[in-house]
């Protein structure tokens, strides 16, 4: 055995558990009491076959004990539960760190859930705007200010020393009241003077004139008064350097803000009165004062008032409006306007179009911003767009405008925010000119060099520093992981899985936490190769800062540059769940022969098709400018298989699941969604019978859902067993061995075969179900055997021994072999869909669609990003399973990296150069592997030619 082998028990037992993070005998799924010692402080890959128990090593031992410890030091309401959390079933496990795991996971579909909100970005530039925001006024763009006591004692103490000064405030005559009413309750409180237009007036000779000569009798009311008049407050002179002065002008000034209702006037002796206000206002506009409240979409105070915070109102939709952007108002590009009856509006416009130099010719597409807008808008030539649906809005009692009116309607930016989501005035509120909202519309790249370069006042870097340094640290973990091209107001339902994967690892990455154990599982999905090095660079740079870093892998890149690989074997499901090899690059040689060193050496590999398929037909989509597309037309080849494929962000995506997918679905019926903004669709697409998506999402919604009955060979098997001596003696029928109906199943857990736990704290508890053992049907049920296995032993069985188990029986065999043919052959029949990964999830599909053997009509498959998960070994199944489906007529498009795949395309369509808004969205190449290895440029062509050489 080789050195670089796994070590003996013993010599596991002899290491430092503060050096080694030790594992003996681990029996947890499918491991053979796998015992393993994984180097502290490292970068360590667990590779190996899909099913080989990488999962079960990684996340079922070693994250579920560092989860348990740490629930073993929270409150007595946790621990509660902890007799019930079962321990991995393991002899020990000793020198586990706190454990994060960032696993696979469908992304949210929640509309709020934006980039900046995920990665918790956003709530650090709230505080960020809420603590040193300025506020500016839109009228004359000064800043809004609110005076204070310090900030008018300050005023007095700066001027010359021994200056007389004034503090007064305007007498407010309250409803109701009149002068000398108001001046007599002035002079109970204690105040003695009032300023008349700034002359100095005593309250008792304005309310007691004297008596004029010749006369006995004082008149009855007060003298009259005319002019400005203030309250005066106090009379001092300047004496900055003393105590008492200064904290009696304080007082002054306090006072004059109570009496003046928030204004403050001062007199400075040789200087023109001073006014302050302690009410936030400027230009007679009242500003609300920042708050963390003021800049959150998910609160009422801060959401605009008009979307609610959504950023999209059902609104007048432009796309449905203007359909063919590539028409001039002449030809019709106006929608509505066609009839003959609403042509009408159009007349003017057409008539008087050259009175203020309108080109009534010019394509839509070619016109100015401006000269959209006038069309939208009108002038006085022509009622615009706009008035013409204000129009049809009055006239809503009559249902042909209702159903017209209809057709026109879509989700629209909202007019008020502009798609921001904020309310209007938190955009003047503004650090180094720039409000929140151009923040968050930034893409991530250029954010950070804002933040880099921001130069702010000494008070306010002090107040600062801690929330820069957290807004730089997850700004610079998202550009490392490849993902500078997003921006912070990205919707996050928007996202391609692997963009959300790198997501959720920048997240954790930037809490920048030392001495823990991170598991990270497949950090490479949806990685361009070009990507793949940064991804390594920011796992390295976690390893450096003390942490162990536990990544499960295929991506053969991350392995080379692991500390140690540990690779888990030999095969899948049954015939895997032990240690193969673990050490080096290096220390791999002959004598070590697994499926991974195998491929890691050369010694195999996927082998090029040497011809392609000829094609004739393709469908070629024109004028695509969805998201960051540059107006491309790309060709899609039918009875083919092709790959679309590009650096992140480059526009694959938008190319395929907004445009293709959407406008090919609507055709034949299947498909509801509108597509993304294109000019027209041209080919022989009307041979394409139906189109189906395989994504990555679950394949149900329900706990229950699992990859038989999805296969539809759970219904064969429940008629065999409702076929069974005792089950006809007992009058069971095929719905008893049904999990999802009452009769047969556990009632106490419905079929669920757990049940779930609440826990307000963290994430909820699954537990074994008490009455059925997990089994999920009844006992009596349990007691039908068919070759003496019962309904439970089947769904407990792999797909791989299902196979061997029903050899003889064709109808469920039949159903279940796809299952295995795409390499899924270690997956349980009776799985929860809950428990599949995204890749795994996405092979149940194309199982389900092999398992038709349906040759009739001519099916277009997409395919989002199928290696997600795979091992070379199985991505070479994989090809073999997908290229079923085109050699049997059907046509099949790819959104791939993978070069493996890549390079066994009939046809690729590569956008970039890079991604995002600025660098993305062309059209790199379209033709053949060899052709784009000869003249094809870009990163994808750069990295083929390696594969070639």
């Amino acid at each position: 055995m080789s050195q670089a082998l796994i070590a003996t028990e013993k010599q596991i037992e002899d290491l430092d558990p503060r050096e080694y993070i030790i594992i003996k005998r681990a029996r947890v799924n499918n491991l053979k009491n796998l015992s393993v010692a994984i180097p502290r402080n490292k970068l360590v890959v667990i590779t190996g076959l899909s099913g080989s128990g990488k999962s079960s090593l990684a996340f079922d031992t070693l994250f579920a004990e560092g989860q348990r410890m740490y629930v073993e030091s929270l409150s007595s309401y946790a621990r509660q539960f902890l007799g019930r959390m079962e321990k991995p079933e393991v002899d020990y496990i000793k020198g586990v760190s706190p454990a994060i795991a960032i696993e696979q996971k469908v992304n949210t579909r929640n509309p709020r859930s934006t980039v900046g909100t995920t990665t918790e970005i956003y709530d650090y530039l709230k505080l960020l705007f809420a603590r040193i925001g300025k506020t500016y006024s839109p009228v004359s763009g000064k800043e809004v200010k609110r005076d204070t006591v310090s900030t008018v004692v300050d005023y007095i103490n700066g001027l010359p020393q021994g200056t007389r000064v004034m503090i007064a405030c305007p007498l407010l005559i309250k409803k109701g009241r009149k002068l000398h009413d108001e001046l007599n309750l002035l002079l109970s409180k204690g105040f003695a003077r009032i300023l008349v237009d700034g002359e100095m007036k005593f309250i008792e000779e304005i309310l007691t004139p004297p008596v004029p000569e010749g006369k006995k009798k004082a008149p009855a009311k007060a003298a009259r008064i005319t002019g400005e008049i203030e309250v005066l407050i106090d009379r001092a002179s300047v004496q900055p350097d003393d105590e008492d002065t200064t904290f009696r002008l304080s007082d002054s000034v306090q006072t004059a803000f109570f009496e003046g209702e928030g204004d403050c006037i001062v007199y400075a002796e040789g200087s023109k009165k001073t006014h302050f206000s302690d009410r936030f206002e400027l230009d007679g506009m009242t500003f609300t004062e920042p708050s963390i409240n003021f800049f959150s979409f998910n609160n009422p105070y801060g959401a605009c008032q008009t979307c609610e915070g959504f950023g999209k109102v059902l609104g007048i939709d432009e796309d449905l409006v203007v359909p063919d952007k590539s028409l001039s108002v002449y030809e019709g590009a106006i929608a509505p306007w066609r009839s003959e009856t609403m042509g009408e509006w159009q007349k003017p416009l057409v008539k008087n179009g050259i009175k203020f130099d309108f080109p009534i010719h010019r394509p839509y597409n070619e016109l100015t911003k401006a000269q959209q807008e006038l069309l939208w808008n009108g002038n006085s030539y022509f009622e615009g767009i706009n008035e013409f649906f204000r129009y049809l809005e009055s006239k809503t009692h009559k249902i042909q405008y209702r159903v017209l009116l209809s057709r026109y309607r879509g989700r629209t930016n909202c007019p008020d925010c502009k798609g921001t989501r904020l309310r209007k005035d938190a955009q003047y509120v503004k650090i180094a000119d720039t409000s929140i909202t151009d923040i968050v519309l930034l893409p991530i790249e250029e954010a950070l060099v804002f933040f880099n370069s921001l130069k702010l006042p000494v008070h306010d870097q002090k107040v600062s520093e801690r929330i820069l340094t957290e807004i730089k640290s997850r700004l610079e973990y998202l550009a490392k992981v490849g993902l500078g091209y997003l921006t912070l107001n990205r919707i996050t339902s928007t996202l391609s899985g692997g963009e959300y994967q790198r997501i959720k690892l920048a997240t954790s990455l930037g809490s920048a936490l030392v001495g823990s154990m991170y598991i990270l599982d497949e950090p490479s999905i949806g990685l361009h190769p070009k990507d793949t090095d940064r991804m390594i660079q920011v796992l390295k740079t976690l390893r450096d800062l003390g942490n162990t870093v536990i990544v499960v892998e295929h991506e053969e890149e991350i392995m080379r540059a692991a500390d140690q690989i540990i690779d888990i074997g030999p095969d899948a499901g049954s015939h895997g769940g032990e240690l193969v090899f673990q050490g080096t690059l290096k220390e791999i040689n002959g004598k070590v022969r697994s499926h991974t060193t195998d491929y890691l050496t050369g010694r195999e590999e996927i082998v090029t098709p040497k011809v392609r398929r000829k094609w004739k037909d393709a469908v070629t989509v024109f004028g695509a400018r969805e998201n960051n597309l540059k107006n491309l037309t790309v060709k899609f080849p039918l009875s083919a298989l092709t790959v679309v494929t590009g650096v992140s962000g480059s526009g694959k995506s938008t190319l395929i699941k907004k445009i293709l997918y959407p406008v090919l679905g609507r055709l034949n019926g299947s498909v509801s969604e509108v597509p993304g903004k294109y000019d027209k669709i041209e080919g022989e697409f009307g041979k394409i019978t139906q189109v189906e998506f395989v994504d990555q999402n679950p394949i149900g919604k329900s706990s229950r859902s699992n990859p038989i009955s999805y296969v539809k060979a759970y219904d064969a098997i429940r008629n065999l067993y409702a076929e069974q001596p005792l089950s006809k003696q007992r009058g069971y029928k095929p719905a008893h061995f049904s999990f999802n109906v009452e009769g047969g199943r556990c009632d106490t857990c419905e079929g669920e075969g757990e049940i779930r736990v609440e826990m307000q704290f963290m994430a909820d508890i699954f537990l074994k179900c008490e009455s059925c053992h997990g089994k999920r049907f009844k006992q009596e049920i349990l007691e039908v055997e068919y070759n003496g296995k019962n309904i439970a032993d089947i769904l407990d069985m792999t797909v791989e021994d299902a196979l061997t188990f029903f050899q003889d029986k064709k109808a469920i065999y039949d159903k279940i072999f796809p299952l295995f043919d795409v390499g899924l052959g270690y997956v349980k029949l009776g799985q929860s869909s809950n428990s599949l990964s995204g890749g795994e999830a996405q092979r149940v599909k194309l199982a389900s669609f092999l398992g038709r053997n349906s040759t009739e009509g001519h099916i277009l498959f997409i395919f989002d990003e199928p290696t997600t998960g795979l091992h070379f070994h199985d991505i070479a199944k994989l090809l073999k399973a997908i290229n079923a489906l085109a050699d049997i007529g059907h046509s099949v498009i790819v959104i791939e990296h993978n070069l493996e795949v890549i390079k066994c395309a009939d046809w690729i369509i590569d956008l970039g150069p890079e991604g995002g808004e600025k660098k993305g969205g062309n059209l790199m190449f379209e033709g053949t592997p060899e052709d784009m290895v000869k003249k094809g440029k870009g990163f994808t062509a750069e990295f083929l030619r390696e594969k070639f050489k």
